[in-house]
């Protein structure tokens, strides 16, 4: 079998990993990564201490269903990143990296001794085609390989730029890594940063390590923050998990939201919590004072209530497998609530909050919502929302990606996909095979879950993939 392995990120580790421990067939793989920081991603790359994994290495694991592997390579090093408030360790981001990199190495040693070929390409594959029985990648070093399966393993997309300030001096459109853009940040700079989510998290967190000085204001249009994680309890679901959701399934030919909503019920009643007290709290995340709401779930940090992370883990593990068989009416609800929906399923570290809720007490930090426009001035920007106008120095894009964007290197292959009839566009973002000679491992896939996938959820997607690729029948 040849497998050509389209970038060379988290998912990729995931897919080699999942491969090595599915001895049965040999051939060649090549991976194609044109960045310096192989298997890494962007994510995960070179960054500042303060930058952190937002998850504790219970469900950081790149092996599937080896929810130990990822703690058992920190080993000792655990103790160094404690968070007391967690009670987990949170570890820096480029820690992580070299995580990925030692399992990725070790499964590449591993299939060489199983008589794979193993190449890594530093090079961005542009197209492929169809050639024969074969597939042809041609890259942007204007060479042609040929594989007989393509896995594309290309990350998520590329911030947008919503206001229009691309090439405007000040704006920071893609803030990581945060070791090279806060360079650019006076000390007592006055920074904006567009968004409310776990990047802008990050870029508070991080001038704040730096000591800066200046006043720091988060823009957004709702005005959400993430909710905050509460320390782990151990206990795992025993009513909303993918195997009851399967069995509705087969017995009636269909899921429906009410039917998770019934798990769930049944879950927290075990428990003796009440469902209807946790769907009024989750309702009104969208209506509440956001400062206010985010005080209350830093406060809950010890909460022993398990309801939200019942809703925290299973959005990740039961989710993906639920979403495919809700009824579109159901899909849509969901999608018009996603931003109460993520800012559950993703929420941020104590550590973090605990800095923001430091900077909000001295007046540091401040949250505006309802912005209308930024644009550029003298010497700064001008920004137009519910409080009025106000001027920034820097401005930092922190806005998240629409689910499933094709990120913008990987824009000529996706259509060289489609054009070669290997793949077709979802309505919702992304892309669905239509060969079986092509497989998508992470957040590139159409027809998925509007969250984005975690790491237990592309290692799930490799895992499977890895399985369809050793027991696939022919040479290719």
């Amino acid at each position: 079998m040849d497998l050509a392995t389209i970038g060379g990120g988290s998912a990729a580790v995931s897919l080699l990993d999942a491969l090595a421990a599915s001895p049965g067939k040999t051939g060649t793989v090549t991976v194609f990564e044109p960045s310096p920081h192989l298997w890494r991603g962007r994510p995960y790359g070179p960054d500042l201490e303060a930058v952190l994994v937002n998850a504790p290495p219970g469900i950081m694991s790149i092996r599937s269903r080896d929810f130990g592997h990822y703690a058992a390579w920190l080993g000792e090093r655990a103790a160094d990143h404690l968070d007391p408030l967690m009670g987990e360790p949170l570890v820096p981001r480029a820690l992580y990296g070299e995580y990925l990199v030692d399992t990725a190495e070790k499964a590449l040693a591993a299939l060489a001794e199983q008589g794979w070929l193993v190449r890594v390409a530093a090079a961005r594959v542009t197209e492929v085609a169809r050639s024969g029985a074969h597939l042809a990648l041609r890259t942007d070093d204007a060479h042609e390989h040929h594989a007989g399966h393509v896995a594309l393993c290309v990350g998520g997309g590329t911030p947008p730029d919503v206001y229009g300030l691309g090439g405007t001096p000040g704006f920071i459109a893609d803030p990581y890594p945060l070791s090279d853009t806060l360079n650019r940040v006076p000390a007592d700079g006055h920074v904006a940063v567009i968004g409310s989510g776990l990047t802008a998290v990050d870029i508070v967190a991080a001038l704040a390590a730096r000591g800066h000085s200046g006043r720091i204001t988060l823009l957004s249009r709702s005005g959400v923050l993430p909710h905050v994680w509460q320390r782990p309890n151990g206990r795992q679901p025993r009513h909303v998990t993918a195997e009851n959701v399967s069995g509705m399934h087969k017995a009636r030919g269909n899921v429906t939201l009410d039917d998770l909503a019934g798990l769930l019920r049944r879950e927290l009643a075990d428990a003796g919590e009440d469902f209807d007290e946790l769907l009024t709290d989750l309702r009104a995340t969208a209506t509440d004072d956001p400062v206010q709401r985010f005080r209350r779930q830093f406060a809950a940090v010890d909460d022993p209530r398990i309801g939200r992370r019942v809703v925290q883990q299973t959005a990740h593990s039961v989710g993906p497998f639920a979403w495919p068989l809700l009824p579109a009416a159901d899909r849509a609800w969901l999608r018009h609530h996603s931003r109460t929906v993520t800012s559950v399923a993703s929420p941020m570290i104590p550590r973090n909050a605990a800095v923001l809720i430091r900077l909000l007490d001295s007046g540091q930090l401040t949250l505006a919502s309802g912005v209308d426009t930024i644009e550029p001035v003298n010497r700064g920007f001008r920004v137009h929302d519910n409080r009025g106008e106000h001027r920034a120095e820097i401005v930092f894009n922190a806005v998240n990606p629409p689910p499933r964007t094709i990120p913008a290197a990987a824009q000529d292959l996706a259509r060289s996909l489609v054009d070669a009839g290997l793949a077709t566009a979802h309505p919702a973002g992304g892309l669905v095979p239509a060969d079986p000679r092509v497989h998508v491992v992470g957040d590139l896939g159409g027809g998925r879950s509007f969250i984005t996938s975690s790491i237990p959820g592309v290692a799930a997607q490799a895992a499977l993939t890895a399985k369809a690729l050793t027991t696939a029948s022919g040479d290719f």
